[in-house]
């Protein structure tokens, strides 16, 4: 069978990995990171979400992040120097509000799709991820935020979601440890959380017994197509070493906010901008927190936050999007409204270790994950997921797989 190289040892590089070798493929997966999963899919919210399907092209998400852009601890934080890439891909991004209704019903019933392909992975590879089928739980402060969130919902039943409202005696009921005054919410039971960074390193370590080699510590150099797929690269620890070429049948670009890059080497545009997110991981050390802590999935939909339990001893708490190019650093004044959180929320949980984490997210000014072919022979690309690469990922992993069998089976271009 032909050999596939995987560029990105993601969630998304690692599940197409998978997907190829169970149809027979040899495959390749190359990343400059010693391990697989040790960027945006190291430590985020934790969500399995069809419930957060909603993209972001709306004249509200235009309205709250203007109103957002001189508040340090805002949940939407945009850096305003200028730079062609990031504010061109803000007018491609406005230009995409028409699509709002389309697009959110599409990536609802994608990510529906993938959940059945990922809960199928972990089965089979008895891969524990901490994962808590508890529903995830949208909660609202007003009137006004749970009417603007009821007509979000129309368009996530319209997927095929099954989400319902709840008052607030139900949302007591659902989650006991969440106690504040609140107006009311939005529960989806078939949503879930987990660890994304076991359930990558998970899957990874039963693609090796699959057969599949991982090239890590590796940087690429040039990427070369013809009768083959070269890849020229070197170790990242060693940048003055002669580069090594390696021959593959077919590449997949799954590398996250390098796509955009890895796609201009290969003729095509993939507009990915890394958008930040941070997280913190509070360890619930004693047994007052580990009683306080929530075990169901939360969304604060005024706050922009998502939370996971991740299993006894942790908690995950993540939110804010930053556009502030490739900066990866974590900033103080980011963190402290995750720490705030759940002070205010579940004061008996004790923050006092707190481990603080960013990744960013590669998106697409549409918000929709680009699953397609490049121009030319032999390129594909699944990449873009935005928020949700854990979310859709198993699903798309199967599209670029389809799109590879589909492509062998109509043979080179005469």
């Amino acid at each position: 069978m032909p050999r596939i190289l995987i560029l990105g040892a993601g969630v998304t590089g690692v599940t197409t990995a998978y997907a190829l070798l169970k149809r027979g493929y040899q495959v390749t997966i190359i990343d400059r990171h010693r391990y697989a999963a040790m960027e945006t899919s190291f430590a985020n919210g934790g969500q399995l979400s069809a419930s957060n399907a909603e993209v972001w092209n709306s004249w509200s998400t235009v309205s709250k992040g203007m109103k957002w852009m001189l508040k340090r601890d805002a949940p939407l934080l945009l850096n305003p120097k200028p730079t062609w890439h990031k504010y061109s891909w803000l007018a491609e991004f406005l230009g995409c509000i028409p699509d709002y209704e389309n697009n959110t019903v599409a990536t609802t019933r994608l990510a529906i799709e993938s959940r059945r392909h990922l809960f199928a992975m972990a089965q089979s590879e008895g891969i524990d991820f901490d994962l808590e089928r508890r529903g995830i739980l949208h909660v609202y402060y007003d009137r006004d935020g749970f009417e603007d969130a009821a007509r979000v919902n129309n368009l996530l039943q319209k997927g095929g979601l099954d989400r319902r409202s709840v008052s607030a005696e139900e949302i007591r009921s659902i989650e006991p440890t969440l106690t504040t005054k609140l107006f009311g919410g939005f529960f989806t039971p078939s949503d879930s959380t987990g660890d994304i960074h076991k359930f990558t390193r998970g899957l990874a370590e039963a693609c090796k017994r699959h057969g599949a080699t991982f090239l890590f510590d590796t940087d690429v150099l040039t990427i070369k197509t013809g009768n083959q797929v070269s890849v020229e690269w070197r170790p990242t620890d060693d940048p003055r070493s002669d580069p090594t070429t390696l021959n593959g049948d077919a590449v997949v670009v799954c590398a996250g906010v390098g796509s955009r890059q890895f796609a201009a080497m290969l003729g095509d545009r993939v507009n990915v901008y890394p958008v930040k997110g941070y997280s913190i991981t509070v360890n619930l050390e004693d047994d007052k927190s580990q009683e306080s802590a929530p075990w169901v999935s939360l969304l604060d939909d005024r706050a922009k936050i998502v939370t996971s339990r991740l299993g006894k001893d942790r908690f995950r708490v993540a939110g804010t999007a930053e556009f502030n190019g490739h900066d990866r650093n974590i900033r103080s004044d980011r963190i402290r409204p995750l720490t705030d959180w759940v002070r205010w929320l579940f004061p008996n949980v004790s923050t006092s270790r707190v481990e603080p984490w960013s990744g960013l997210r590669p998106m697409m000014p549409n918000m929709m994950p680009v699953v397609r072919q490049g121009k030319r022979p032999g390129v594909f690309y699944n990449t873009g997921h935005g928020h949700l690469g854990w979310t859709l990922s198993a699903a798309t992993s199967e599209l670029v797989s389809d799109l590879i069998d589909s492509s062998r089976r109509r043979g080179p271009p005469s």
